[in-house]
């Protein structure tokens, strides 16, 4: 499709994301009535349909009507007198709406006169009572509109909407301008609205846009300082500060991360709030909140600090504290008694000093660990590429540390993005300094891999595309490792990345950005992986081999910048074939070779410290059917798929759902116990169902760390 650009951006991609966005909200829903197109050809269906959705968010544009109330005003087909929707709002300030849409997949909807003149027509009926000419649900929408026009000057607004970037022509604004001239003989009742592209854009993305907070915040004692920002700090009772998680993660939207879920620091302030309440605010922090404005009731002039302040805090957002504000929760719906603890509360009221909030989330975040990824949660750009996701493609898109990851068909996180899009990158580079620690791909500035990453922003088709032949890279090489031994396992392990930026070099890419609804291009793609893994194993081997000899050590290799592209190179620039299969596949295992025992991933990873006390991991299930008979119940309680990491050599996991600790299996036994699954085995293995941000289980991790050791000894 070309591209066609007006004074507000593509309007070709704005015309694919409205159509996404109005098929998902009025024609999937049902909420409009399309009955009379049954049986059409698809090509004069499809526009129909699209028109009628178009006509119902302009109502909403124009109104303020919930989806299934603007769905009701449309009466476009058969005997709509030129009409697509009449808009009827009644009460102290009564206005009626005629709308009129024009759906243009190109993006490039007319705008000739005709459209007004039909406009008018049926205005014309309206005025002369004549609701006959008008389909049955157009007869009593235009008898509900002259009931509310006989009112004094009710205003009447024409509303246009037009799938198109540039504005209208003047042949169609003089229409309008005859038109409101004969029906303002005797005072400006009749107006008229135009709607663009861009607008419709606007608001369908902003049916993405979470909605701001509004929290209600008694403090009791309290103060206040009123420059240069209007702050107050006090007291706030558990009770109140556990009625604010009814906003969910949304409250957390300026922090770096969300609460963490449980960890041993969350059980002891849940532990000192249900048996020591009135300890808790000597122990803890307290809260930090932002917010856009702030409302206060008025006061005593003489002592106002004497009385409780009540604020209402708009667009109000926790930026420090989330583990605090999630704790008390839980601890309040555990005991009563951890109502009347009393918690610290700083509220800074930022208006729209955007770079002073930013400031102020970092600068309060400074106290505890943090990671550099965490502070990537405060780029603008990792706000639209969510956005994008979601209009786009329908995927959900994670970018702070402690959020849940989608599941696979559902979206990616922010790491598996950057992950992905540093293999796609055409330099190794990128691939090499990222095989050994992931840290290096939040470093910003010239000598960074962020910014060469995320600037210009990556566009949604990119990534995606970017994250699914990663993951089948990822998918093939566990499928064959069992297959080899020695410098092969070692490849395996630690050569993910440098595999992954040869499969991209292999890979036709060209269209790899490109807008594609059906995702072709990652279907085929992603077909053609696991051969060029297969391939590309033995390769590098021989490759790593030749220019290294047979001593050196893989991880090095696969994370020195000049060995990796020194190996990128040879294997880009041989048109040959293998010269010697025998060679390439020495390190294949027999069949008839007794297989490496399988470690205790647990001890390994704590006899070598590789996992910090509070790493986040996720459930992973170990088969579709697993997944599936898990699927429903895990969906009920986010918090079943979430646990962190204890240096404990039996109860490793302490598990979010209910803050206790548990054996990785154990804990995977017990969950498909509680979720009732009946087909489930008798054993499993739970280090390889929990996986770390990396997209590393802790089995994998663990295997890891030996063909670490062993390759340190044999060299």
């Amino acid at each position: 499709m070309s591209s066609v650009r007006g004074s507000h951006g593509d309007v070709t991609l704005q015309v694919r994301q409205i159509e996404k966005a109005l098929r998902r909200v009025y024609l999937d829903s049902g909420l409009l009535d399309v009955s009379d197109l049954d049986g059409k050809a698809e090509e004069e269906r499809s526009p129909r349909l699209l028109s009628r959705a178009l006509t119902a968010q302009a109502v909403r544009l124009v109104t303020g009507f919930s989806p299934q109330d603007a769905a009701q005003t449309v009466i476009d087909g058969a005997g709509d007198q030129g009409i697509d929707a009449i808009a009827v709002v009644e009460g102290p300030d009564p206005h009626v709406y005629l709308v009129q849409a024009k759906w243009s997949r190109k993006g490039r909807a007319s705008s000739d006169r005709s459209a007004v003149q039909e406009l008018l027509a049926g205005l014309r009926l309206i005025d002369d009572e004549d609701f006959a000419e008008f389909n049955p649900r157009g007869r009593l929408l235009a008898e509900a509109a002259k009931a509310v026009m006989v009112g004094d000057a009710v205003p009447i607004t024409q509303v246009i909407v037009l799938m198109r970037a540039d504005d209208v022509t003047e042949g169609f604004l003089h229409a309008l301008a005859m038109g409101e001239k004969e029906f303002n003989r005797d005072g400006d009742v009749l107006s008229h609205r135009i709607i663009l592209a861009a607008e419709v854009w606007d608001s369908v993305r902003k049916d993405l846009t979470p909605e701001p907070i509004m929290l209600s915040a008694e403090l009791f004692p309290w103060f206040m300082v009123g420059e240069p920002y209007e702050s107050y700090q006090g007291v706030v009772l558990a009770e109140q500060v556990a009625e604010w998680v009814s906003h969910g993660s949304n409250l957390f939207n300026l922090n770096i991360r969300n609460p963490l879920g449980r960890t041993p620091i969350n059980n002891e302030l849940v532990n000192t709030l249900t048996q020591e309440p009135g300890h808790f605010w000597y122990f803890n922090n307290g809260i930090t909140i932002l917010c856009e404005s702030v409302d206060k009731p008025r006061t005593s002039l003489r002592t106002p600090h004497a009385r409780p302040l009540g604020l209402t805090l708009r667009n109000a957002s926790v930026v420090n504290g989330a583990q605090t504000v999630r704790s008390v929760a839980e601890a309040v719906a555990a005991d009563e008694a951890a109502a009347s603890a009393q918690v610290g509360v700083r509220i800074i009221v930022t208006g729209q000093a955007e770079e002073f909030a930013k400031q102020t989330t970092q600068a309060t975040n400074r106290q505890n660990r943090v990671e550099a990824r965490d502070f990537i949660a405060l780029d603008p750009v990792q706000a639209e590429i969510l956005q994008e996701m979601r209009a786009e493609l329908e995927l959900e898109y994670s970018v702070r540390r402690s959020e849940l990851e989608p599941q696979p068909d559902t979206g990616c996180s922010v790491v598996e993005a950057a992950c992905a899009l540093a293999c796609a990158h055409p330099d190794s580079q990128y691939a090499a300094r990222i095989a050994t620690t992931l840290d290096g791909l939040w470093e910003r500035g010239s000598q960074g891999i962020y910014d060469t990453l995320f600037r210009p922003r990556p566009g949604a088709y990119l990534i995606w595309n970017a994250v699914r032949v990663l993951r089948e890279v990822r998918r093939s090489l566990h499928a064959v490792r069992g297959r080899y031994e020695r410098r092969g396992v070692a490849l395996i392990d630690h050569g993910t990345f440098l595999i992954a930026h040869l499969v991209f070099r292999r890979l036709d890419t060209e269209a790899i950005d490109e807008p594609d609804e059906k995702l072709e291009w990652a279907e085929h793609a992603v077909q053609r992986t696991s051969t060029l893994v297969k391939e590309l194993i033995p390769e590098v081997l021989t490759a790593i081999d030749e220019l290294f000899n047979e001593r050196s050590q893989i991880s090095a290799v696969c994370s020195d910048v000049a060995r990796c592209r020194e190996v990128v190179g040879r294997l880009l620039s041989s048109s040959e074939e293998p010269a010697n299969q025998a060679r390439t596949d020495k390190y294949r295992r027999a069949s008839t070779q007794r297989k490496r025992r399988r470690p205790n991933a647990v001890s390994v990873l704590i006899d070598k410290g590789v996992l910090h006390e509070g790493d986040a991991l996720t459930l992973s299930a170990g088969y579709p059917l697993e997944a599936a008979a898990l699927r429903d119940w895990l969906t009920e309680d986010p918090q079943r798929a979430r646990a962190t990491w204890i240096p404990h050599r039996t109860k490793p996991i302490l598990w979010a759902a209910d803050g206790r600790q548990y054996s990785p299996s154990g804990l995977i036994s017990h969950i498909w116990e509680l979720a009732e699954w009946k087909e489930r085995p008798v054993a499993n293995q739970g280090t390889a169902r929990w996986v770390l941000s990396s997209g590393e289980s802790l089995a994998d991790l663990a295997w890891r760390v030996l063909s670490d050791i062993e390759a340190a000894e044999e060299v």
